[in-house]
């Protein structure tokens, strides 16, 4: 079945009633069969499985094509679930403009734990290759980046790590499994904060990871969850069930948006730079063809002449773009990303990081002509 067929009716459940749609299983609790010690329905404790998180992580797992999903209360517990699978002394490369919060759990979350890691530029191979040490353990590749959007060449990296025999984990939130399949690369596990564009409409929390092969992390990594009590509720995974049904309908639409701005933006004289992997001008294009299908994803950044405050100004003289953080709902939203992050931050002052939704694009390039009119 295509991707749109897919996404509606696998992992699909019934119950006695017949509903078309799954209905949510709120019970915390199972019933154990007549000899008082098997479960006929296949559940006992919802910490441990529930039948929306089944449907939902079968789900996921079609999408990423792996072999095993695993589903989490938000993408940061299933980032902290891939870094608590490794060892005290480990050593991890990031992007030197990784999202803030994943270098947050490194820096102060495992410390202690005795887990360093390196920043790099991640579309520059040879420092990627030079930053490896003897205790490096894990590549943690986000492409494009958030909030610079550079791209890194997945294939690439995935070589260098397999030579020195280190795992990759990509963080696949912003380009999504619709445009960039890392699995697909040779990636070891594809991680999602599934708040942003699976979930798409900015009501849920959540989390995955989706994993290549189903061998001893990947079993880790759902001990992590069911043994830790890190899941999602019943009614999230639900939501994201009903959410993904429309997935492959949003996610060209939110593309399409964002390289419309983003060409209209690249013209306006109040704007230094745009940022956006699906400008020709754009320096990780090349590789972006190559390995982003079907679009550039609905996500780009931009640089404001004048700094912080006219980067502000512009921000809050938009209609249409909430002033909000957060990323991949149907609504447009736009975000000064410095004042957010933490004060090592490597993010201009000038910059505004966009999320493109699904608004009539004429409306969203109206909305900024106005804004940029004002400065």
């Amino acid at each position: 079945m295509k991707l749109p067929t897919t996404l509606i009716h696998s992992g699909h459940f019934q119950d006695s009633s017949g509903a078309v749609m799954p209905p949510i299983i709120l019970s915390t609790t199972f019933e154990r069969g007549e000899d008082g010690l098997s479960f006929p329905s296949g559940y006992s404790y919802t910490r441990h499985d529930n039948p929306n998180r089944k449907a939902l992580e079968e789900k996921l797992k079609v999408l990423e094509g792996g072999a095993e999903a695993i589903a989490f209360a938000s993408g940061l517990t299933a980032a902290l679930a891939i870094f608590q699978s490794l060892r005290p002394g480990d050593h991890v490369l990031i992007p030197d403009d990784v999202y803030f919060g994943v270098k947050s759990i490194l820096a102060k979350l495992y410390a202690q734990w005795q887990l360093s890691y390196t920043g790099v530029d991640m579309s520059n191979l040879k420092q990627l290759a030079a930053a490896i040490q003897p205790n490096t353990r894990l590549i943690w590749i986000e492409t494009p980046s958030n909030p610079l959007l550079k791209i890194c060449d997945i294939e690439a990296i995935v070589s260098l790590a397999q030579s020195q025999k280190l795992i990759t984990v990509c963080d696949n939130t912003w380009a999504t499994p619709f445009f960039t399949r890392p699995l697909d690369w040779g990636v070891d596990i594809s991680m999602h904060s599934t708040t942003k564009y699976m979930g798409g409409h900015s009501d849920l929390l959540g989390g995955a990871v989706v994993c290549r092969e189903n061998d001893e992390r990947c079993a880790f990594l759902r001990n992590f969850q069911q043994i830790g009590g890190a899941v999602p509720s019943p009614f999230d995974c639900w939501l994201l069930c009903r959410s993904l049904a429309t997935f492959a309908v949003r996610m060209p639409i939110h593309a399409a948006n964002a390289q419309a701005l983003a060409e209209y933006l690249n013209k306006q004289s109040p704007i230094e730079k745009v940022l956006y992997p699906g400008l020709s001008s754009d320096p990780g294009h090349e590789i972006a063809q190559r390995q982003m299908l079907g679009g550039f994803g609905g996500m780009l950044s931009v640089l404001v002449k004048g700094g912080r405050e006219t980067a502000l100004k512009l921000s809050s003289s938009l209609k249409i773009f909430k002033h909000a953080s957060s990323l991949g709902g149907v609504e447009s939203l736009v975000e000064h990303r410095r004042s957010i992050e933490s004060e090592d931050s490597l993010t201009p002052d000038n910059l505004l990081r966009i999320s493109v939704g699904i608004e009539h694009v004429d409306d969203l390039i109206a909305d900024f002509e106005q804004a940029l009119k004002g400065l």
